[in-house]
């Protein structure tokens, strides 16, 4: 194993401070800009100005790309332009996003769970433990990539077992304390959004349609994949990493009905925030069709700073129209 190279030295507050400064940042509030990096970080803040950093180029005016991670070479300067305060604004922004967005998907999040223990549930208290509710294909092992076996009902069923172990709210205290067998609706109050979208993915397409028609979805390959993608904003959003420019791996998956058909999002938007701001409000409006939630987002989306390399197409936003109010009917 070749040896690590030494890490970055490090640098004080002001240092670091005159470091932006010295990159080409506008720093107008020298100890303003301190008290920040001191209160955040400046690594976490260095993915809020990693965009306003200029690509290296070659000879010949071609992008640089690193022969290691195979992405482009930005350079260590920043964009004429670059200032602190934007950049802390662009911090701020995303922050209140994230805040929204956890907001809409616990909304999301207990729905399903508990609409899963109802439709389930009717036909057996304990049918968690019942792989007969499982498409029969997540019961069977199978090799990986790696060689390893795995068996997809039984790494669920562990893990959620172990959140069950681990809970320490009153109703399932008192059903651990007393003996008594745990009912679906007990247990699943103990599951992450996770376990709720594999076990949801592992259920019979009968069950899996049940679960649908609660959200007005027909189509229970989409609901998978959006909850999957749910899923991961989620955990993004609790561990306070940054949404407003991250991708999903795939552009997200449609139902053919007029909500998505005003909103007309074309595949790179289907992989952008804006995609899973469309997905999270249409499923937030059939669990509560009075909400204001896809307001408050608006709202706050009007709010970003102009950054040079942070353009709205990182959002999934054509450049110059904005948040798209009237597709959304505001």
């Amino acid at each position: 194993m070749a040896a690590l190279l030494p890490p970055k030295p490090f640098k004080s507050l002001p240092e670091l401070a005159a470091l932006l400064s010295a990159r080409g940042m506008a720093v107008a509030d020298s100890a303003r800009a301190e008290r920040k990096l001191g209160q955040v970080g400046y690594y976490r803040l260095s993915g809020f100005w990693f965009p306003c950093r200029p690509y290296a180029l070659t000879a010949d005016g071609q992008v640089l790309v690193s022969v290691q991670t195979g992405k482009p070479i930005r350079q260590d300067v920043f964009l004429s332009g670059t200032s602190f305060d934007d950049v802390f604004a662009l911090y701020l922004f995303d922050k209140r996003l994230r805040l929204l967005m956890l907001d809409a998907l616990e909304r999301i999040e207990v729905f399903v769970r508990s609409a899963i223990a109802h439709e389930v549930g009717y036909h057996d208290a304990l049918a968690y433990q019942d792989s007969r509710y499982m498409n029969p294909k997540q019961t069977r092992s199978y090799l990986d990539k790696r060689g390893v076996t795995r068996n997809p009902w039984a790494e669920w069923t562990k893990r959620q077992q172990e959140q069950v172990n681990r809970c320490q709210e009153d109703h399932i205290v008192w059903h651990r304390q007393s003996g008594k067998s745990m009912p679906f609706w007990v247990v699943a109050e103990a599951w992450d959004f996770g376990t709720v979208s594999k076990y949801f993915e592992m259920l019979k397409g009968d069950l899996q349609n049940k679960v649908c028609a609660r959200l007005g979805v027909d189509n229970a390959k989409v609901l998978k994949v959006w909850l999957q993608e749910l899923n991961t904003l989620r955990n993004r959003c609790a561990h306070h990493t940054r949404i407003w420019n991250q991708s999903t791996g795939a552009p997200l998956p449609l139902l053919p009905v007029p909500y998505f058909e005003r909103l007309s999002l074309d595949a790179h938007a289907r992989t952008r925030l804006l995609g899973l701001v469309a997905v999270v409000d249409f499923l937030v409006r059939q669990i509560g069709p009075n909400s204001t939630w896809i307001r408050d987002v608006a709202d706050v989306m009007d709010t970003k700073p102009d950054l040079p390399g942070c353009g709205w197409g990182a959002l999934g936003l054509v450049a110059g129209n904005g948040f798209p109010r009237a597709g959304f009917g505001l």
